[in-house]
């Protein structure tokens, strides 16, 4: 009997296994006809065939990746979608910046007539453009892992983002036939970005910069090309030299936490006078007082709170995230100068991003919050939270908790 119900179970694993590689190669012989529709868009943009053929033969998706979308199979989500809501003490780690700031302030003097030469052209500081090589690769000691072409063709196919990754990968294929980069070297990370500075394919075509004159935009053995591209992207998405990234602010005991939009734009002299003081006394000119400002409380009414210039929503340009942009423009701080944030941050408890999901969704209910269901505590959810608080008649303070999650749940 028992062998009965062996040979039984094999013969079950082998029909499955059977029909899987079906799917497989059914999936594969898609994946091989999706990547042939593309030679005529890929003609269009000045791709010729042999370029296209060479880095396309014995192409093969990798359904490994995060952020697809395969049928039949659960949503793979991102890597940077963490179980928890990242808490930005996590994020901003202390010993990371100590290392980077270093590590920083060492490579300021190893290329400072380059870098120098960059903050002159492009009106970026030196130390925002290291910040961004060291958070984007460590200053490229962190080897990219992918397989640049592999990922894009594979997003393109299946992933989230098909239209925007189809763009990315015909302009991957421009890269190559330009002879900026080889297919070997074109290296990327999971969601398609290459680089030591992290460029999307398209953004570079956009902002890359030949600064050191070879004839070529390389941003992945060149770092005067690569710091200059960087610069360059700044610039063209609206960077206003001699404005600084952010002021750290004390917030008054009456701060509305709801006010934390970009939406909420004031002069900083204006919030100055509300009582939003610059920590350790330091003075403002007429000029920095006349600059508008947006109230930022990463932890809602805990922790540090900023004032952030139209700078800041720039660098927020080259990665959408708040915490993204706290890291570039504390380690660019630190590299100029060793001071941490005069307040730290409070460690705040993590709820799990489903959670947070569900306290998005029940906001979008009530009219609250109109953004997307990713899970994060960002500007526009804290705030929507500090509105539904105001509103239950619970503590004020702008930030997902146990507390407001059972208030949802009870209502």
């Amino acid at each position: 009997m028992r062998a009965t119900v062996r040979i039984l179970k094999y013969a079950l694993l082998a029909l499955f296994l059977s029909g899987s590689a079906s799917v497989a190669r059914a999936a594969d012989a898609g994946f091989t006809s999706f990547i042939a529709s593309l030679w005529p868009e890929a003609q269009r943009a000045g791709v010729s065939r042999k370029t296209f053929d060479e880095a396309t033969r014995g192409l093969e998706p990798d359904y490994k990746l995060p952020d697809l979308l395969l049928p039949g199979r659960p949503a793979t989500g991102a890597p940077s979608q963490a179980e928890f809501v990242q808490v930005p003490t996590d994020y901003v780690k202390e010993a990371s910046i100590i290392r980077l700031a270093g590590e920083g302030q060492r490579l300021l003097l190893k290329h400072r007539a380059t870098l120098t030469a960059i903050e002159q052209r492009f009106g970026v500081p030196a130390t925002i453009i290291l910040a961004i090589w060291g958070r984007e690769t460590d200053y490229g000691r962190h080897a990219l892992p992918y397989d640049g072409i592999r990922v894009l063709a594979t997003q393109a196919y299946v992933g989230r983002r098909k239209d925007q990754y189809r763009g990315e990968f015909i302009a991957a294929l421009k890269l190559i036939e330009s002879g900026d980069v080889t297919r070997k070297d074109l290296r990327v990370s999971w969601g398609g970005a290459t680089g030591f500075t992290q460029f999307l394919p398209s953004e570079l075509g956009k902002h890359g910069v030949d600064f050191d004159g070879d004839g070529r935009v390389d941003i992945w053995k060149s770092i005067p090309d690569a710091l200059a591209s960087a610069a360059q992207q700044l610039t063209n998405k609206g960077w206003q030299r001699g404005l600084r990234w952010a002021y750290e602010v004390r917030a008054p005991a009456n701060a509305d936490c709801t006010m934390g939009v970009p939406e909420v734009t004031r002069p900083i002299g204006e919030w100055i006078r509300a009582g939003f003081i610059p920590v350790r006394g330091e003075k403002l000119s007429a000029a920095e007082q006349a600059q508008p400002a947006s109230l930022l409380q990463p932890e809602g009414i805990y922790g540090p709170a900023f004032l952030t210039t139209k700078n800041y929503f720039v660098i927020k340009e080259y990665n959408f995230s708040d915490l993204y942009v706290l890291f570039v423009g504390h380690l660019s701080d630190r590299i100029a100068n060793s001071q941490p944030f005069a307040t730290p941050w409070s460690a705040s408890n993590q709820l799990r991003s489903t959670d947070v999901e569900a306290m998005q969704r029940h906001l979008t209910r009530l009219g609250l919050y109109a953004d997307k269901m990713d899970g994060k505590a960002g500007m526009k959810t804290r705030a929507a939270l500090g509105a539904y608080q105001k509103s239950a008649g619970l503590k004020v303070d702008c930030w997902p908790s146990e507390t407001v999650l059972r208030a949802m749940n009870a209502r």
